[in-house]
């Protein structure tokens, strides 16, 4: 199956890949033009949307946050119609019988539950994506799906409303992102005035940098353009890159509805909507800012979850804002050590543990391609300890809240280019900074910060007090 029908087409400037022409006249017969998100079906009553989210995870605390939102009333029957199923079996894979798929399935640990699941595909080819997607995947190198990649594109193609839940450093961003190119691709052009069409939220600056780097990277053929919305920075890069209109909007929730109070992007377009670390970010209490910028989106989009775990407090998120969804599990529900990291555990008294990072240290970084991880508890520790150890001679920097945007991306490129190869981070730095193949140290065992980490790397050391 190729999705050459739904390729943009972008007038004399050219298409975004083979096959393109069909996206015109989907456009031509879709209710006039995309103008009409700007009245059709839409309308805001006079009441602010203030209230706090109550589903027993995130607590009110931020309920003020987005109060003075209006929630939309929304009338499906005179929205704009729009396509969100794409996915057509090739051959290939119609023809495995059940016992081969639940082979596959078993063989890569996976779990789905749901509806009218389709089989997963098992390369890039069976996929169907277009051309123009294909190139910029093969040009990066990849030889096979990753399991969450095979099972869940055929499911996010599919048009229906997904949750995937696997281990962070699994492949879970290309996952909604080829599908949200293709999606992108068959909906009409923006009109000024638009806001995005794909929606990506995401707990945490760094986690929404990244994920804007996959999307560039291969969005680029269609020339999709995206714009990252998060706290820290600011202001007037954002709203100018909003207003000029984007296809992709990557953001935190609160930088999001900052946005939105304001007037300066809204998401009346958005029909395909992604929740990405969304146990983390029920962690970090942003469940009713979640609250209210759902309640701006129209309410037969097609949504994806993302999580690296499943508890209570996501299978409710997932009940709340999804209908009738299908899912997928890569290996196991629970927060759980990975089983490719040899971990090393030494406790020791408080006044010790310095002096057996340090050893640590003098005998790891002998391996001058080693970079080193340091998670602490609170952001005066990761200061005290990365000034205690640049005083021994170790090139260490950290990394933490409290540190301005364009510091922490200078603190990353640093420890991602090897300038600077130990880091010292609060859990900030725990998910989605996309390093791998490196020892992570955590020197000061918290209870609070445990759980977050989601290992990813060769060897993990925990040293910590009685």
């Amino acid at each position: 199956m190729s999705y050459g029908d739904y390729s943009r087409n972008y007038g004399g400037s050219g298409g975004g890949g083979s096959g393109g022409g069909g996206g015109g006249g989907y456009s031509n017969g879709y209710y006039g033009n995309s103008s009409s998100y700007s009245s059709g079906g839409y309308h805001t009553p006079s009441n602010t949307f203030g209230s706090s989210y109550s589903n027993g995870y995130g607590g009110d605390k931020m309920s003020g946050i987005g109060a003075n939102l209006k929630k939309p009333q929304w009338d499906l029957e005179s929205l704009p119609k729009f396509e969100k199923s794409f996915y057509k079996p090739c051959d290939a894979v119609q023809k495995r019988s059940p016992a081969d798929v639940d082979a596959y399935r078993t063989q890569r640990q996976m779990r789905v539950s749901g509806r009218d699941v389709p089989k997963p595909v098992q390369s890039f080819d069976e996929a169907g994506f277009p051309a123009y997607v294909m190139n910029e995947v093969k040009a990066q190198g990849f030889k096979e799906p990753t399991p969450i990649q095979a099972q869940g594109w055929p499911m996010a193609l599919s048009g229906r409303d997904v949750v995937g839940i696997a281990e962070t450093g699994s492949g879970k961003t290309l996952t909604y992102c080829l599908p949200a190119i293709v999606h992108i691709n068959a909906q009409p052009l923006l009109a000024p005035g638009d806001g995005p069409i794909v929606l990506v939220l995401a707990p945490t600056r760094e986690l929404a940098v990244q994920i804007q780097q996959e999307v560039t990277k291969f969005g680029k053929s269609s020339r999709i353009r995206n714009t990252c919305v998060y706290g820290g920075v600011p202001r007037g890069q954002q709203i100018r890159e909003l207003a000029r209109g984007v296809e992709v909007c990557i953001a935190t929730p609160g930088r999001l509805i900052d946005m939105l109070e304001a007037g300066k992007t809204n998401l009346r377009r958005v029909t395909y909507l992604v929740l990405d670390e969304a146990d983390r970010m029920l962690d970090m209490g942003f469940a009713p800012q979640i609250n209210k910028i759902v309640s701006q989106i129209r309410p037969d989009r097609q949504t994806l979850m993302w999580s690296a775990t499943w508890p209570k407090e996501v299978r409710q998120l997932a009940h709340d804002y999804l209908k009738d969804f299908i899912q997928v599990n890569i290996g196991s529900l629970e927060l759980s050590a990975n089983h490719r990291i040899t971990q090393i555990v030494e406790v020791v008294s408080e006044f010790e543990k310095r002096d057996k990072l340090v050893k640590h240290l003098e005998r790891i970084m002998d391996d001058k391609e080693t970079k080193c991880l340091i998670f602490v508890g609170t952001k005066r520790a990761a200061d005290d300890i990365t000034r205690f150890l640049r005083q021994d001679g170790f090139p260490a920097l950290a990394l933490h809240g409290d540190k301005a945007q364009n510091e922490r991306d200078w603190v990353l490129n640093e420890f991602k280019t090897g300038k600077s190869p130990i880091m010292v981070a609060t859990d900030v730095a725990s998910r989605g900074i996309g390093m791998l193949r490196y020892p992570f140290i955590y020197s000061q065992c918290h209870s609070a910060v445990q759980p977050s980490i989601i290992w990813s790397s060769s060897q993990g050391l925990w040293i910590s007090a009685p």
